[in-house]
């Protein structure tokens, strides 16, 4: 073979291959940092580049996308000298890459660190308490604390959490002999509540019970004083004779007399028993008359 025609194909092969090695491609959601002989160049967008071949330099691609890291449990100290193990987790997201690439050594343990100190700093600030109920205020603080440190690393902290949060094993025997405690004081108020409730139920039944029955009572004397009235207003209108009346009256002593009372107390009316006999033989004989 011809070794002008070698020479060109190896020189045809080392073109092909600087062409395909200058070719750089970014996939979405991330970005690559290049440098022109060991200097800041440029940051390359998704899709794609050709760079210089020998001069120019592209460096790991950069995840813009949404990271997590999840902290080993830190060892804090509260404020009533209280020490718990919190472990957090941290949601960033790359926003510059040019000075996450510059701005620090290893940046995820820069957070970690920072993290951790940040963490000391705040739980320093409240007592144990405090520490288990606050955890929305520790994560908000911590999350403004590290947005502001992180900002000239590129980095953007999205959200803060205490994962977990772990007092000494006294001390979480001691909380759950408070909440076992609180549940029955609890339990005991709420039964104290049902029955109280109860005896009130009673009660106001046995009041309407016995408010039914006065008016029961109240409506039969009505209704008795109504018949009553009725019957002597319907003897009036007949107009009775002194015959009937004291037939009436004689009716009225034979009751009286069945009675089982021993001293009977007799009107004058009616005392003289001559007058009464005499009084029915004229009704009878006006009876015959008519």
């Amino acid at each position: 073979m011809d070794p002008i025609l070698i020479v060109f194909l190896v020189l045809v092969v080392i073109v092909f291959i600087i062409l395909i090695s200058s070719l750089k491609i970014v996939r979405q959601a991330t970005a690559v940092v290049v440098e022109r002989l060991g200097k800041f160049s440029r940051v390359l967008d998704t899709g794609v580049h050709i760079i210089l071949p020998f001069v120019e330099r592209a460096y790991t691609p950069i995840s813009l996308k949404e990271r997590v890291a999840d902290f080993a449990p830190q060892p804090v100290i509260t404020k009533d000298n209280v020490t718990m193990q919190i472990d957090t987790v941290v949601y960033f997201s790359v926003t510059d890459p040019k000075l996450f690439s510059y701005g620090v050594d290893n940046p995820i343990r820069a957070i970690e660190n920072l993290t951790a100190t940040t963490l000391r700093n705040l739980v320093g600030e409240l007592e144990l308490d405090e520490t288990l109920t606050s955890r929305d205020t520790v994560n908000s603080k911590m999350r403004a604390i590290l947005d502001e440190a992180t900002d000239p690393w590129g980095i953007k902290i999205n959200r803060v959490e205490l994962k977990n949060i772990l007092p000494p094993k006294d001390i979480q025997d001691a909380m759950e002999k408070q909440m076992r405690a609180e549940r029955e004081r609890r339990e005991a108020i709420l039964k104290a509540e049902g029955e109280k409730r109860s005896n009130i139920l009673v009660a106001e039944g046995e009041k309407e019970a016995l408010i039914l029955r006065a008016e029961a009572r109240k409506q039969a004397a009505i209704a008795e004083a109504e018949g009553t009235a009725t019957a002597i207003k319907m003897i009036n209108e007949a107009n009775p004779n002194a015959a009937y009346i004291t037939l009436r009256g004689y009716e009225a002593l034979k009751v009286v007399a069945d009675g089982k009372s021993t001293k009977l107390i007799i009107p004058s009316e009616i005392q003289n028993v001559a007058g009464l006999l005499a009084s029915l033989k004229e009704v009878v004989g006006e009876d015959k008359k008519d």
